[in-house]
């Protein structure tokens, strides 16, 4: 099998071969691998299980100044500080009148979809997958600002519903437009829970994100592909739903967020939906020992990767804080049996 295969098998809930993975780095952490092992070979030894397209830059910015940017909705944001501020939101008021929304057009990238196509070409024996991220809920809240969109979801209800019907019109045309790529699946990021529950309550998800989601996933389902979802923080209280409207892979599965572990999370739903992730970022890898950080990656491969439904990944890409000499064992954690 090859790698597109294994992951395929995978998550057909089949038992691949091996368990597929993906590992990737942030700041100064792959540098300081290549100094701790003395030559780059050590990347040659990861797998390419994926490879990765877009056809739409849901990201697309305007540079301001050496630390701000407007984003395409016309709110300002500084990249000076980690994560990403958002200085001044497009909206100061619950109400479009006098915006003009942007057209799906503005995010259309003839040259990235043309790269797309290149990179499929050149990587057939890969998982192709297409990223569409800034979700329905987070570009609700970089409309109006963090504290503000919630006070909307209940003082503001129909602003926060015409906000998602038309984020819902847009994303149903960049799922349209990313489908001529031929990827396997596509990607959407869309955070949904903070570290104790989702973040507007389960009730409200239900009413509000519930129908336009499995509006949006239907579509990409209608062009053969699959449905992953990254979701940082604790989404355990509407797994029934989001198996129900076709999210086919959760990613990120962070282990320190309220009901989120993920052997219990295999246990309970493993058979109806593949989980993406499950390494804690915030416990194991900076604080674990290597010893610790290799007991438990090969916990994750036997027990999550029985009868597939699973690609092991630490929940966030090493982050800059990572040790170097945590950093190596999750590598080698990794490659090993792989």
């Amino acid at each position: 099998m090859n790698p597109r295969d294994i992951i395929l098998e995978s998550l057909h809930h089949r038992q691949p071969p091996v368990v597929p993975y993906t590992l990737s780095f942030e700041g100064d952490v792959a540098e300081r691998l290549d100094a701790h092992y003395g030559s780059l070979g050590w990347r040659e030894q990861l797998t390419p299980f994926m490879a990765h397209v877009r056809a739409v830059d849901t990201d697309y910015k305007e540079q301001l100044d050496e630390v701000r940017f407007r984003d395409a909705y016309g709110g300002i944001w500084r990249h000076d500080r980690r994560p990403w501020h958002l200085e001044q939101p497009p909206l100061a008021e619950p109400s479009f009148d006098g915006y003009v929304f942007p057209t799906a057009e503005t995010f259309f990238r003839p040259a990235l979809r043309e790269a797309g196509h290149r990179i499929i070409a050149e990587n057939r024996d890969r998982f192709i997958l297409a990223h569409l991220g800034w979700g329905l809920f987070e570009r609700s809240w970089n409309l109006r600002g963090f504290e503000n969109l919630l006070t909307d979801v209940v003082a503001a209800p129909d602003f926060f519903a015409e906000a998602l019907d038309r984020l819902t019109a847009l994303y149903l045309q960049f799922v349209e437009y990313t489908a001529a790529l031929g990827a396997d699946a596509i990607l959407f990021g869309d955070d949904w829970g903070d570290q104790r529950g989702v973040i507007i309550g389960p009730k409200r998800w239900r009413r509000f994100l519930k129908p336009r989601w499995a509006e949006i996933y239907a579509a990409v389902h209608r062009h053969g592909m699959l449905v992953m979802h990254h979701s940082c923080g604790s989404v355990a209280e509407i797994m029934p739903d989001i198996i129900e409207i076709g999210m086919d892979v959760l990613e990120s599965v962070q282990p320190e967020a309220a009901g989120m572990n993920p052997y219990e999370l295999k246990r309970k739903w493993g058979d109806k939906i593949s989980f993406w992730g499950g390494l804690g970022s915030q416990s194991t890898i900076p604080f674990g020992t290597p010893e610790e950080i290799k007991a438990e990656v090969r916990r994750l491969k036997r027990e999550m990767g029985a009868s597939g439904g699973y690609i092991l990944a630490p929940a966030k890409s090493l982050q800059p804080e990572t040790p170097t000499e945590n950093a190596a064992a999750v590598v080698e954690a990794f490659v090993d049996g792989a």
